[in-house]
């Protein structure tokens, strides 16, 4: 599942399709003992926040990507920030999948807007962060390689429309975040470093996903290591992060790299949760599968980690 297509299968509009999640209470029973605030997106259709939140907690998580979209009206959006604060569900993030760095200046102007409105909905509804990628230089495939995306042109571009974003909107209480990309600023830790330094916003922040700073299989074989520095150097700067998990395949002459959901690949969720146990109000949301079976699956391999590890 794309970003796009995601992003509106977590809206409210679209999440009345009327399908309906399989596996909670097999998953659930693991729920009682779990400290994470898990989350993923909710299958099942609900017109209200007393229906949302059943339908949250009868997947046992205790976190969930934002229940409105970009139209809700002021009293839903208040509704909503009530039923989870009164449900203890963490409402993780907005997102705000766009491309404001694209060469052509309407886009990035449509772009630009759209992360606007976003974090101005995740600052209302008390959402941890509202989350985007940099973008990229490429005119026609927003998230993907180009051979200027890591320029020091482009490195200022993000900069500069990070600070417009923060700027615009002026959060109160959420961050605007940037997930890392593999071809794209930021694909470190240091390079997150160096952009909260150059940014030099209190409402910037991170929005950890390991999966996507796999830029090597000698990366990828130590994703362990690179969990633990991600950790310690970006710390409380972390506000949301993402679960996924991820094999290496070998090509004709080349690595390649495929998403699978958690508990399929490599990714190291012993690390990831041990790390995650010291921040305890850091959601981690699951994403990019396409059934509630799948979320379910991932859910419980992830609770039975956190289990094995307390």
């Amino acid at each position: 599942m794309n970003r796009r297509k995601f992003s509106k299968v977590t809206t409210l509009s679209l999440i009345s399709s009327g399908m309906l999640a399989a596996f909670p209470s097999k998953a659930s029973i693991f729920k009682p003992a779990s400290k994470l605030r898990l989350g993923g997106p909710v299958f099942e259709k609900y017109n209200s926040p007393d229906s949302w939140v059943k339908a949250v907690k009868k997947l046992g998580y205790r976190a969930a990507y934002c229940p409105v979209g970009l139209n809700a009206t002021s009293a839903e959006i208040q509704a909503y920030e009530k039923a989870a604060k009164d449900a203890d569900i963490l409402i993780s993030e907005v997102g705000a999948w766009s491309n404001p760095i694209n060469p052509d200046p309407k886009m990035a102007k449509e772009a630009f807007e759209k992360c606007t409105s976003s974090l101005d909905l995740a600052d209302k509804i008390g959402a941890k962060c509202c989350v985007n990628i940099a973008g990229s230089r490429d005119r026609e495939n927003w998230s993907g390689p180009h051979l200027e995306n890591f320029s020091d042109e482009t490195f200022e571009m993000i900069v500069t429309t990070t600070r417009k974003i923060i700027d615009e909107v002026k959060p109160s209480r959420t961050f605007f975040t940037l997930e890392a990309m593999p071809w794209v600023f930021p694909e470190s830790p240091d390079a997150y470093l160096r952009l909260i330094k150059a940014i030099d916003r209190k409402s910037f922040a991170v929005h950890l996903d390991p999966v996507n700073m796999m830029v090597s299989p000698a990366v990828f074989f130590r994703n362990g290591d690179l969990i633990k520095e991600c950790f310690k150097k970006l710390g409380l700067n972390i506000k949301s992060c993402h679960a996924k998990d991820l094999i290496l395949k070998q090509g004709t002459d080349m690595p390649h790299f495929d998403e699978v959901r958690p508990g399929l690949g490599q990714m190291d969720y012993r690390v990831f949760l041990a790390e995650l146990r010291n921040f305890p109000d850091v959601p981690l949301m699951m994403e990019h599968l396409q059934t509630a079976e799948e979320y379910g699956a991932g859910a419980e391999y992830i609770w039975k980690v956190e289990q094995e590890i307390s």
